[in-house]
C-alpha cells in the first residue's frame, strides 16, 4: 500500500478560504490601517468561506489526505453545513462587534485576525477524519478565543475570564490527547472510521479496561468544550467577563464546534454501548443543573450562560439513547445523530439572536448588565425587544418560536424511537423548568419601564439581529430541511 497521500485542493478550498481570510486581515491592517476596511475584509472572507463551503458540499463527498481507505479529510454534506454555519456565525459576530471596536479599547486588526483563525478551526473541524486532525482543529477554534476574551485594554474581569478559560481548556485538551493516545495503543489507528470498525469487529479490545478508560477520557475532554456538567464551571464566569460579541461566539460557534467533535467521535469511532450511558448521565446532569441554576441568576449574560449549559444537555440527550440496544439500531442511531445536529443548528441561531438583542440594548463596549436593566426595553425599542422575546420563547420551545419548538420535538421523537422514554420525560420536565426564567425575562421586557435612557442600537447590530431572527423564523417553518441535511 502506497503511503503517498494525494491532495484534493477542491476539497480543501473552504479551509483555504478561511485561512486566507486571516492572512488578508493581517495584510489589510498593515497596509491600509483603516479599521473599517479591516472589518470589511474579514466580513468578505467569512462570506466567501460560507459560499465556498456550500458549493464544495453540493458536489458530493470528497476525500483527501488518504492512505488506502483511511482519510484525514472528508468533505461532505455535514462538513459543508458546519463550515457554512461557522462562517456565518463569524460574520454575525463581526456585525455585533461594531460598537465594541468603535469604543477604542480593542485593537481592530488583532480582533478580526483572531476571529478568522477561530473560523478556520471550525471549518476544518467539520471535515476531520482522524482524532489528531479533530483535536488540532478544535484547539485552533478555541485558542484565539483565550485572547479575545481578555483583549479589552484595562478590563480586569476580562483578564480573569481569559485565565479561567485558558487553564480549564488546557486541562481538557490534555485529557482528550491522553485518551487519544490510549485508543491508539489499543487499536493501532487514529482514523475515526477505521477505529470504529476495529472496535466493532474485535470484542476482545472493547473488553479491555484500557479501552474504557480511553473512551471515558476522550468523552470527558470533549465535554469540557460543550460546557457539559460537571465540566461546566468555566462557562458562566468566562461568558460574563468576555466582551458581549465574544461571549456570543463562545456560546454559538465554540459550542457548535464541541458538539461536532463529540458527535464525530461517538458516531464514527467509539462503540455506542460504551459511550451511551456516559452521554445519558451527562445529558441529565447538564440540562437539570443548567436550568435550576439559571432560575437564580440576576445578571443577563450569566443567565444566558446557564441557559446555554442547559441547552447543551438537550443536544446530548439523543446520544444518550445509545445506552439501550434499541437505540443502537440503524434507524434509531440515524435519528439520534440527526436530532443532535439539528438541535445544535437551531440553538445557535436563537442564541445569536438573544446576544444580538443584548448588545443592541446595552451601551457601546459595556457588559450585559443585570436583568433589571432590561425592564421595559421592549417598550423603548419595540422591534429589538420583540426579537429578543422571540429568541427567548424559541429557546424555551414555545410557539411562536417554532424553531425551538421543533428542535425539542425532534429530540423527544429521537429518544422515543430509541426506546429511551425515561430520558424523553427528563427532557420534557426540564423544558418546563426552563419556562420559568425564559418567560420571566420576556415579561421584564414588556414591564413598565424605569427611568433609564434609551440606547440607540448600531446599524450593524440591528442588521445581525434582524437576519438571525428572520433565519430562525424561516427554519421554524421549514425545519425538515435542516433535519434532512443533518441526517445525510
Amino acid at each position: 500500500m502506497s503511503l503517498v497521500q494525494s491532495v484534493d485542493n477542491v476539497a480543501m478550498l473552504p479551509a483555504y478560504l478561511a485561512a486566507g481570510t486571516a492572512v488578508l486581515v493581517l495584510l489589510v491592517d498593515l497596509l491600509v490601517a483603516r479599521p473599517a476596511v479591516t472589518v470589511a475584509a474579514a466580513a468578505l472572507g467569512a462570506t466567501g468561506t460560507a459560499v465556498g463551503a456550500t458549493l464544495v458540499g453540493t458536489s458530493g463527498t470528497r476525500r483527501t489526505f488518504c492512505v488506502g481507505d483511511d482519510c484525514s479529510w472528508v468533505w461532505g454534506g455535514r462538513a459543508a453545513l458546519v463550515g457554512a454555519v461557522i462562517a456565518l456565525l463569524t460574520l454575525g459576530v463581526l456585525a455585533l462587534s461594531g460598537p465594541l471596536l468603535r469604543a477604542g479599547r480593542t485593537p481592530v486588526g488583532e480582533y478580526c485576525f483572531l476571529l478568522a483563525c477561530a473560523m478556520t478551526g471550525g471549518v476544518v473541524l467539520g471535515a476531520a477524519g482522524d482524532l489528531i486532525t479533530l483535536i488540532v482543529a478544535l484547539e485552533t477554534l478555541t485558542l484565539p478565543l483565550y485572547v479575545l476574551v481578555g483583549l479589552r485594554r484595562g478590563s480586569l474581569a476580562g483578564a480573569e475570564a481569559a485565565v479561567t478559560f485558558f487553564v480549564v481548556s488546557v486541562v481538557a485538551t490534555t485529557v482528550t490527547l491522553l485518551g487519544a493516545a490510549l485508543l491508539y495503543a489499543v487499536a493501532g489507528t487514529l482514523h475515526l472510521d477505521r477505529l470504529g470498525a476495529t472496535l466493532a469487529d474485535r470484542a476482545d479490545l472493547t473488553d479491555l479496561p484500557l479501552t474504557g478508560v480511553a473512551a471515558a477520557l476522550v468523552v470527558a475532554g470533549l465535554a469540557f468544550k460543550v460546557a457539559a456538567v460537571p465540566f461546566h464551571a468555566w462557562a458562566p464566569a468566562t461568558y460574563d467577563g468576555a466582551p458581549l460579541p465574544v461571549a456570543a461566539y463562545l456560546s454559538t460557534a465554540s459550542k457548535l464546534g464541541g458538539v461536532v467533535a463529540l458527535l464525530a467521535v461517538v458516531q464514527r469511532a467509539l462503540p455506542g454501548d460504551m459511550t451511551g450511558p456516559v452521554l445519558a448521565a451527562l445529558a441529565v446532569l447538564t440540562m437539570t443543573v443548567g436550568n435550576l441554576v439559571a432560575l437564580r441568576q440576576r445578571r443577563t449574560v450569566r443567565l444566558l450562560a446557564w441557559s446555554s449549559v442547559a441547552q447543551a444537555g438537550y443536544i446530548l440527550a439523543p446520544l444518550g439513547a445509545l445506552a439501550l440496544a434499541a437505540g443502537r439500531t440503524g434507524d434509531a442511531r440515524t435519528a439520534a445523530y440527526a436530532a443532535a445536529v439539528a438541535y445544535a443548528i437551531f440553538f445557535v441561531l436563537l442564541e445569536l439572536a438573544a446576544f444580538a438583542a443584548v448588545v443592541a440594548l446595552r451601551p457601546a463596549g459595556g457588559d450585559g448588565g443585570t436583568l433589571a436593566d432590561l425592564r421595559g426595553a421592549a417598550r423603548r425599542h419595540p422591534w429589538v425587544g420583540g426579537a429578543f422575546a422571540l429568541a427567548l420563547i424559541g429557546l424555551a420551545g414555545l410557539p411562536p418560536g417554532l424553531a425551538g419548538l421543533f428542535a425539542k420535538v425532534t429530540v423527544v421523537r429521537a429518544l422515543l424511537a430509541g426506546h429511551a422514554g425515561w430520558l424523553a420525560l427528563v427532557v420534557a420536565l426540564n423544558a418546563v423548568i426552563g419556562l420559568a426564567y425564559y418567560l420571566r425575562v420576556t415579561a421584564l421586557l414588556y414591564a413598565t419601564p424605569t427611568g433609564a435612557a434609551a440606547v440607540r442600537p448600531a446599524r450593524t447590530v440591528a442588521l445581525a439581529l434582524g437576519v438571525a431572527t428572520v433565519a430562525s423564523v424561516v427554519i421554524g417553518f421549514a425545519p425538515q430541511l435542516v433535519l434532512d441535511v443533518a441526517a445525510r
